[in-house]
C-alpha cells in the first residue's frame, strides 16, 4: 500500500495557536476537486467544491489561517467501516482503470452510476479524511467545521451505491462516538434518503437521525417480496426520523418542519454534538430531484440548528447544478460564521460564478440572478396535509432514548 495512505491525520492542537481561534469555524477542503470528474457526461462532471471555495475566498470570507488541506483517510480508518476487500478493490479499480465482472456485481464499481475514473480511489477517501479530520477538531475544540466534499450518504459497507465509493458521514459519526461521544445528531436534508448512513447505524440509540428527503425518489425501500414500498425506512428502532416530503416541497413547508419536527426532536436529544448533511439537489434549481426549495430555506435550517450542540459538523452532499451547489455551500460558511450574505456578490465572485459551464438544458442559458447573487429568491407555497402526516408520523415513533438514564 502506497505510504502515503497511511500517513497520520495532522493534528489540529497544533493548528488553533488561541482560545479565540479555536472558536472560529474551520474550513475543510483540497485541490483535487479542481480537476477530477466521474466523466463529461456524469452528473458530477460538474465544478462543486472548487467554486465552494472560490466563492467564499472571492467574497472574503476564507482566510488562510482557517482553511486545511483535507488528508487522505489510510486503509485503516476507512475499514472502521468498510470492508477491507472492498476498500482493495476500489485502490485496485482507479489503479488500472478496469474491474472485472465479478467485481463489478459484487461490489458495483463501474456500474449503477459509480464509473471508473483516474481518482476513484483518492476523491473520496481524501472526503473521508476530511470528515475524519472535521470530526477530530471538534472534539479537540468545540465549535463549526464546513467540509462541502463530504456527505456521501450513500455509500455501503462492501460496495459503491449512488455516486457514492466511501460512506464519510459514517466515519465521522463513528469518529465521535469513538472518542466517548453519547448522543450525536445526524440531520439530512438532501432529497435523497440517508440509506447507507441509517443502515449502517441502525440500532445505535447513542445516534439519532433525521432525514428530510424526496418521497418517491430513489433509493426506493423494498420489501422481502421485492415491492417498492417508497423511500421513508425506518429500520433503525426509534434511532432514526424519516420525512418523506412530496414533490414541489416549498420554503414554508420546510419550515414547518423545521419548527415542528427537527427543533423539538434535536430539544429532547440533547445532542453533544450535530452533523449535518446539506445537500443542494433539494433546491428547486437542481435537475436530480423534483422538490422546490430556495437556497435560503436550506440556510435557515443550519442557522436553527448550528448552536443547539457544542459541535458542528457542517458536510455537502448532492448537487447537480454548478451554480446552484456552489451558490448554496458558499452560504453554509456565511451561516456558520454569522457573515451577512449580500444582495449582490462581489466582482470577483460574480467572475466565478460566470466562468462557470453546465452541459445541461438548464444550463444554456442562465438566468442572471445565478451570477449577480448567492440567494435564491424565497419560493412559498401552501402547507399541504402530506407534509403535516410525515411530520406527525416522524413524531409518532418511539420515544428518542435518553441515553443518559
Amino acid at each position: 500500500m502506497c505510504a502515503m495512505h497511511d500517513a497520520p491525520l495532522p493534528q489540529p492542537a497544533a493548528q488553533m495557536s488561541s482560545g479565540q481561534e479555536a472558536c472560529t469555524p474551520q474550513f475543510i477542503g483540497s485541490e483535487i476537486y479542481r480537476h477530477s470528474s466521474y466523466g463529461t457526461k456524469h452528473p458530477l462532471s460538474i465544478p462543486r467544491v472548487s467554486t465552494c471555495i472560490d466563492l467564499c475566498r472571492a467574497m472574503g470570507w476564507l482566510p488562510e489561517n482557517v482553511y486545511h488541506d483535507s488528508p487522505l483517510a489510510t486503509h485503516q480508518q476507512l475499514a472502521r467501516f468498510h470492508d477491507p476487500a472492498y476498500i482493495a478493490a476500489v485502490q485496485a479499480a482507479e489503479r488500472t482503470q478496469h474491474t472485472s465482472a465479478e467485481v463489478r456485481a459484487r461490489h458495483d464499481l463501474g456500474a449503477r452510476g459509480n464509473p471508473i475514473f483516474p481518482e476513484m480511489f483518492r476523491r473520496p477517501a481524501t472526503a473521508a479524511g476530511g470528515s475524519i479530520l472535521a470530526a477530530r477538531m471538534l472534539l479537540d475544540r468545540p465549535g463549526k467545521v464546513h467540509s462541502p466534499a463530504g456527505g456521501t450518504h450513500h455509500g455501503q459497507r462492501d460496495r459503491a451505491s449512488g455516486f457514492c465509493y466511501f460512506n464519510d458521514p459514517v466515519l465521522a459519526l463513528l469518529t465521535l462516538l469513538d472518542s466517548g461521544l453519547s448522543r450525536v445528531l445526524y440531520l439530512d436534508t438532501d432529497a435523497h434518503h440517508a440509506d447507507g448512513v441509517q443502515d449502517a447505524l441502525h440500532g445505535d440509540p447513542r445516534v439519532l437521525m433525521i432525514s428530510v428527503h424526496e418521497d418517491g425518489r430513489w433509493p426506493m425501500a423494498t420489501a422481502a417480496d421485492g415491492t417498492v414500498k417508497g423511500s421513508a425506512r425506518d429500520i433503525a428502532g426509534g434511532a432514526a426520523r424519516n420525512i418523506p416530503v412530496p414533490p414541489d416541497f416549498n420554503d414554508d413547508e420546510m419550515a414547518y418542519v423545521l419548527e415542528a419536527a427537527v427543533l423539538p426532536l434535536i430539544d429532547a436529544f440533547e445532542p453533544e454534538a450535530i452533523v449535518i448533511q446539506g445537500g443542494s439537489d433539494a433546491c428547486a434549481d437542481d435537475p436530480l430531484s423534483r422538490l422546490g426549495l430556495s437556497n435560503t430555506a436550506l440556510w435557515r435550517v443550519v442557522r436553527s440548528v448550528m448552536d443547539l450542540a457544542p459541535r458542528t459538523l457542517m458536510l455537502g452532499g448532492g448537487g447537480y447544478n454548478p451554480w446552484s451547489v456552489g451558490r448554496t455551500w458558499a452560504g453554509f460558511w456565511a451561516v456558520l460564521n454569522g457573515f451577512e450574505i449580500p444582495a449582490r456578490v462581489t466582482p470577483e465572485a460574480e467572475r466565478v460564478l460566470r466562468g462557470l459551464s453546465w452541459r445541461h438544458s438548464r444550463g444554456r442559458n442562465p438566468p442572471e440572478s445565478w451570477f449577480t447573487a448567492l440567494a435564491d429568491p424565497p419560493r412559498r407555497g401552501p402547507l399541504r396535509p402530506a407534509v403535516r402526516e410525515a411530520v406527525a408520523a416522524a413524531l409518532a415513533a418511539s420515544p428518542v432514548h435518553d441515553t443518559a438514564c
